[in-house]
C-alpha cells in the first residue's frame, strides 16, 4: 500500500492555526522567557563553571550545607505530600457542598498567596511559641513546633496549600456529580468510587500542585526563619545558608549552594512532570 505525503511526513502538511498571531506571540514568549529565566540561571550556571565539579562537591559536602540541603529538601517534599492529601479534601469540600461561609472559606485559601512571607512566619512563630495559642497545648503534651523542624514543616504547609486546592478546583468543578451517582448505582462502595471513579481523572492535576507546591517550599524563605530557629545542623534550610555565605563575602559559595538547589529542584520537577504526563496518558483527559 503506497502512503500519501501527509501520512509519510504529517507535520509538514499540518494545517495553520485558526488563531492569527502565533509567530509574534511565540516571538515574545521566547524573549520573555529568556530575559526573566533563562538569562539569569544560565549567568548563575557560569558562574558555578569556575568552581567546577570537585568544587561544587566540595560545597554540598560540607556538613552545615549538606545538613541545609537535607533538611530543605526533605522537609519540603514531606510539606507537599501533606499539601496533596489535604488540599484535595479543601478543594473537595469547596466544590461539592454548599454550607454557610463557604465564600469566606474559599477566599481564606487565598491568604497564603496575599501575606507577605515575612508576616506569615511571624504569625505562625506568634502561634506555635511556647506561650503561643497552639504552642502552649502542644508544650504541655511535649510537642515543640517553634523553633524545631516542626515548625519549618507548618511553615511549608502554609504557603504550599493553595497551589494544590486551586489546581484541583477546576478539574472538580469539570467532574459531574452523575458520576458518583453511577458508580453507586452500580453497587461501587464509597471508598471504590474515589479510588476508581474520582482519584484517576483527578491525578494529573494533583501532581501538578504538588509539584507546585514543592517548588515554592524549596525556595521558601521570610516564612521560615521566623519559626525555625535556624539552628546550624538542625532547623537551618539552604536558602538562608546562601544568605549567610553572602554575608560573608563568600559568593563562590553561595553560588555553589545555588546551583546544587536549581539542579536537584529541577531532577525533582522533571521527575514529577514525567509522572504527570505519564498520568495524563494513563488516565486521559477529564
Amino acid at each position: 500500500m503506497t502512503l500519501s505525503p501527509a501520512a509519510k511526513a504529517p507535520w509538514r502538511f499540518k494545517a495553520a492555526s485558526v488563531l492569527p498571531g502565533f509567530g509574534p506571540a511565540f516571538g515574545f514568549t521566547l524573549l520573555y522567557l529568556s530575559l526573566v529565566v533563562l538569562f539569569p540561571l544560565s549567568v548563575l550556571v557560569w558562574r558555578a563553571s569556575g568552581l567546577g565539579f570537585s568544587g561544587l562537591y566540595q560545597v554540598a559536602t560540607e556538613p552545615r550545607v549538606a545538613a541545609g540541603l537535607s533538611t530543605t529538601f526533605t522537609i519540603s517534599f514531606a510539606a507537599a505530600v501533606i499539601d496533596a492529601v489535604f488540599g484535595l479534601i479543601v478543594a473537595w469540600v469547596l466544590t461539592r457542598y454548599e454550607f454557610p461561609g463557604r465564600g469566606l472559606l474559599d477566599a481564606a485559601v487565598d491568604l497564603p498567596f496575599a501575606l507577605p512571607t515575612a508576616v506569615a512566619g511571624i504569625s505562625l512563630a506568634s502561634l506555635y511559641g511556647p506561650n503561643g495559642f497552639f504552642g502552649a497545648p502542644l508544650a504541655a503534651l511535649g510537642i515543640k513546633v517553634a523553633f524545631t523542624r516542626l515548625g519549618i514543616l507548618v511553615a511549608l504547609i502554609f504557603v504550599g496549600l493553595p497551589f494544590i486546592v486551586r489546581t484541583v478546583q477546576p478539574i472538580l468543578l469539570e467532574l459531574e456529580p452523575e458520576l458518583e451517582e453511577a458508580a453507586a448505582t452500580l453497587g461501587a462502595s464509597r471508598a471504590r468510587t474515589i479510588w476508581r471513579v474520582m482519584l484517576p481523572p483527578l491525578a494529573p492535576a494533583v501532581l501538578t500542585g504538588f509539584a507546585l507546591a514543592f517548588a515554592r517550599a524549596v525556595g521558601e524563605y521570610g516564612s521560615v526563619i521566623f519559626i525555625a530557629g535556624n539552628i546550624a545542623y538542625v532547623s537551618e534550610i539552604a536558602p538562608l545558608l546562601i544568605v549567610v555565605k553572602l554575608e560573608q563575602y563568600d559568593y563562590a559559595g553561595a553560588t555553589g549552594i545555588a546551583t546544587i538547589m536549581l539542579a536537584i529542584s529541577f531532577a525533582a520537577l522533571l521527575a514529577i512532570n514525567l509522572v504527570q504526563a505519564w498520568s495524563r496518558k494513563r488516565f486521559g483527559h477529564v
